[in-house]
């Protein structure tokens, strides 16, 4: 095995993370413990290249065995009003809070570490935390984003405590626990 490269792709580039972001869906309904339909209507075109696309700003860095994608980050900023609070989207269970709970004050620009994976044989190589530490650096350059969510799908406790180990907090319970959240107040940290 090479060193891992981690690079930052373009707008035009995403398309490389396609594969890895339908993995990371089959991984999570895989990991899933309720719910596990919701995913079968995810994958990179409903979730990842949707998102990318209606954010406010994005960033995708991947991590590269030679040439061959082995894993990826994808973050947003998006100015979030009170009328999201509620949102639910087509794929989530109906019940339960929403992304964002009632502590967090809207409006506001938040950014949103939307999907970190690492094909299971780069695990602990490293490349992981690479990945997070490049996304973290660009949600900090937001001189008016405070607040960084991530969305851990249920079962799937290993990722909730890399967040944990990562200076992240837990926050709550997703559409009735089928999402947890964790966010980081990185005006604080």
């Amino acid at each position: 095995m090479e060193p891992i490269k981690i690079e930052r792709l373009e707008d035009s580039e995403i398309e490389v993370c396609r594969g890895l972001c339908n993995e990371l869906m089959d991984f999570q309904k895989m990991k899933a413990q309720k719910d596990k339909s919701c995913f079968d209507t995810m994958n990179f075109d409903t979730r990842m290249k949707r998102s990318y696309e209606h954010a406010l700003d994005s960033q995708v860095w991947v991590a590269k065995d030679g040439n061959a994608p082995v894993g990826y980050v994808f973050s947003t900023v998006d100015q979030v009003s009170e009328a999201d609070r509620t949102d639910f989207p087509d794929w989530a269970p109906k019940s339960g809070i929403g992304f964002y709970p009632d502590w967090v004050k809207l409006p506001q620009k938040i950014g949103c570490l939307s999907n970190l994976y690492l094909k299971e044989a780069y695990r602990g190589s490293g490349a992981g935390t690479k990945l997070f530490d490049e996304t973290m650096k660009w949600l900090r350059h937001f001189s008016d984003v405070g607040l960084v969510f991530v969305y851990i799908s249920n079962g799937n406790d290993h990722a909730m405590q890399f967040y944990l180990d990562h200076g992240f907090t837990y926050s709550h319970e997703v559409f009735g626990g089928f999402i947890s959240a964790a966010y980081i107040d990185i005006f604080n940290n």
